[in-house]
Parts: structure tokens; sequence; C-alpha cells
């Protein structure tokens, strides 16, 4: 059986959809993330509905046992040969915890992504995705892009 839920201290993190708090990711998204900005309601609605993963991370309060979304990520995958990573955040107030590296352990590790190949975009996490083995691209120039309505 797959591991579908994770504890550590008093933070959780789960692959149940259901427990997305969707206003939270929509806010990141679309007011503070540098890769989506001014997303829609709508199109985040349906990137989590269409992602075969989302990694859900939440503070579970101690003494009221209240769950509280503080991170997310996102997998869209054939779970055989690639899987993008994208849509990853720690809310500021939760960051310098060390939370988004147990994060991608989790993903990295996780039993449906031991595929070929899991690829990502970032502008700033180089330093963190490389401990965990990403690297640049062998052959960049072999890849190409198409943007489409809402690209930045």
């Amino acid at each position: 059986m797959i591991n579908t839920r994770w504890k550590y201290e008093d933070y959780l993190i789960t692959v149940d959809k259901s427990d997305l708090e969707l206003d939270v990711i929509y806010n990141f998204l679309s007011n503070e993330s540098y890769w989506s900005k001014g997303i829609s309601m709508e199109d985040v609605i349906n990137s989590i509905n269409n992602s075969v993963l989302c990694f859900g991370m939440y503070y579970i309060d101690p003494i009221n046992k209240e769950k509280k979304q503080v991170g997310f990520a996102r997998v869209i995958s054939d779970l055989v040969t690639f899987a993008y990573l994208t849509d990853v955040f720690i809310l500021k107030d939760f960051r310098k915890q060390g939370l988004g590296k147990w994060l991608i352990k989790i993903i990295i590790d996780y039993e449906e992504l031991k595929i070929r190949r899991i690829m990502l975009s970032t502008d700033d996490g180089h330093t963190l995705y490389s401990k965990y083995g990403f690297a640049s691209l062998d052959k960049p120039n072999l890849f190409m892009q198409i943007k489409g309505k809402g690209a930045i």
C-alpha cells in the first residue's frame, strides 16, 4: 500500500485533494508567485482537478487541532515516463523551518513517481532542487515551447 500521509512535528503532508484549501492556493499563486501572478480561481481549480497528484502541507495547531494549509505542490504526469513538478510553495510565515526541503523529499521519494524523468522550472530554487538530484537539462536545445493563453 502506498503511503499518502506524512507527519512531522505539527505538520502534515497529504495527497488527498479534498483537504486542499483552494483559497490559500489561489491567493498565493495569483498574488504572491512570480510564475502565475493573476491566475484565475477557475484556472487554479481546473489545474488541480486535471493533475495526477497534489501535495498539500498543513500546520496542525497542537492545542485546538485546527488544520491550516501552509504549502503546496502539483505534479502533472502519466506516472510512467514523465512528470512535471510545479506550483511548489510554502507560505512566507512558515519558511526557514526546513518545510520546503521536507516537501520536496516526500515528492521525490513518492512511490508513484519512481519514473524516468521529473522536470521543473524555477527562477530561484536551483540550490534547493539540486540537493534532490535536479540538474540543468543535458541538451536544452532539444526542448521547445509554445506560449498560449495567459502565458508570461
